[in-house]
């Protein structure tokens, strides 16, 4: 193939390394094992920059699920309950899932009712920002839950951006001037009055 991808026909090696050399391009084997091997002249370093270009862009847009742990005892106080609940928000509106673990202790083991009950609580308060993609099960001496966010992550992710955008526009735009001052004259005209 020529270097603009045009069929140039079955060519000697050594034709086809000339033509390389005259055109100072590279010639590449694209496919060694079609009958005859197929042969491409090319700049390699600019294919292998412009690959390792696409790349970056994939690994870059790409996105990573990301699973957040919270822990809890079966005998929580409200406010610590409120305090954790209040994490679980913030993940689950980040667009992460989060793993809520309860752990047993002692005689705490005897009672898996009140973990799986907790459990069913937090998942109605969190109803509308995630569900449960996990029912609460026993795992030795702890429970466990997935919930997963209703948002996906590039959801949240463009918000932020659109947001920031926002947030920058408003600042770009002039500013009024300041009004101009009195003179500072005047001040010390009525300041000597006064005295007087």
């Amino acid at each position: 193939m020529g270097p603009n991808g045009e069929q140039v026909g079955i060519v000697r090696v050594e034709d086809a390394l000339r033509l390389a050399a005259e055109a100072d391009l590279d010639l590449v084997e694209v496919a060694p094992m079609a009958r005859p091997p197929v042969a491409k002249l090319m700049d390699y370093g600019k294919f292998k920059y412009e690959a390792a270009m696409k790349a970056r862009e994939a690994r870059k847009n790409q996105i990573n699920t990301v699973i957040k742990e919270i822990k809890l005892r079966p005998k929580i106080d409200a406010h610590d309950y409120g305090t954790k609940k209040g994490h679980v928000e913030r993940f689950l509106k980040g667009g992460d899932k989060v793993k809520v673990t309860i752990m047993f202790r002692g005689r705490e083991q005897s009672r898996p009712e009140l973990g799986y009950r907790l459990l069913q609580r937090l998942a109605e308060d969190v109803a509308e920002l995630g569900n449960v993609e996990s029912e609460p099960k026993q795992d030795g001496r702890n429970m466990v839950m997935v919930i997963g966010p209703t948002r996906k992550k590039t959801a949240v992710r463009q918000e932020k951006k659109r947001d920031a955008e926002r947030a920058a526009a408003p600042a770009t735009e002039a500013d009024p001037a300041p009004q101009d001052e009195a003179p500072e004259n005047e001040p010390a005209a009525s300041a000597a009055g006064e005295q007087e």
